[in-house]
């Protein structure tokens, strides 16, 4: 079942609650909306929808989808949630225009036997970083390159914990893919300087202290 991570933020996605193709899925729960964190590849929409109502959740308040980079297993389920829900689909520009063209190979599509088809971000920020107010929080979108091309990461500082959403710590990194290893180091070491109390991961789950956040990311730097 969807699990409760920190006050109002939830895991409703993974390979073992929704399908084995799905990275991670994170919801944040505001007063006035829901932000779905990624949308998984695009089977599992329905099924991720169902976890949300599980939550006691209304999915007809998902009113954004951030999409932390390209990739088919993070991106696949995009137009599926703007189709269901109307979702306002929020990504960095290197990451929309590769899903625009639906590049199969740097979306990673033919990795997993999924043609990608076309994303049309509705937002789209080009900066390091990118602030969203809602209800009085701040959601961070940081510019984290490395693993891909428009890789981002997002954190929320709620009720004395930093919450970093930091999608694909891990890499992995491949030519094909766009990746550049030394963007990726400079990127870990930005995340590392952010502190966060609590880690989700895009395939690995949730990290819970400073320390074991900062060494699980230290692990990845050269």
């Amino acid at each position: 079942m969807a699990e409760e991570i920190w006050q109002g933020i939830y895991l409703v996605g993974s390979p073992e609650l929704t399908a084995s193709e799905d990275a991670c899925v994170y919801l944040i729960e505001f007063p006035s909306e829901l932000v779905l964190i990624d949308s998984g590849a695009g089977d599992s929409v329905e099924r991720i929808i169902a976890q949300i109502e599980s939550l006691g959740l209304s999915p007809q308040k998902v009113k954004k989808l951030i999409l932390t980079h390209c990739h088919i297993d993070h991106s696949g389920g995009a137009n599926a949630f703007k189709h269901k829900l109307g979702v306002e689909i929020i990504a960095h520009k290197r990451s929309a225009d590769i899903l625009e063209k639906a590049d199969p190979i740097l979306t990673a599509g033919i990795w997993y036997g999924i043609k990608p088809e076309p994303v049309y971000v509705d937002q789209v920020f080009d900066d390091e970083q990118m602030e969203i107010k809602i209800d009085g929080e701040i959601l961070h979108l940081l510019y984290i390159p490395g693993h891909s091309p428009g890789s981002i990461a997002v954190y929320l500082d709620r009720a004395g914990k930093r919450v970093l959403f930091g999608q694909d710590v891990h890499g992995p990194l491949h030519p094909a893919l766009g990746s550049d290893k030394e963007q990726y180091q400079k990127s870990l070491y930005k995340l590392i300087s952010l502190e966060a109390d609590i880690l989700c991961e895009g395939h690995f789950g949730i990290y819970r202290g400073k320390e074991e956040v900062k060494n699980y990311i230290q692990r990845f730097v050269d």
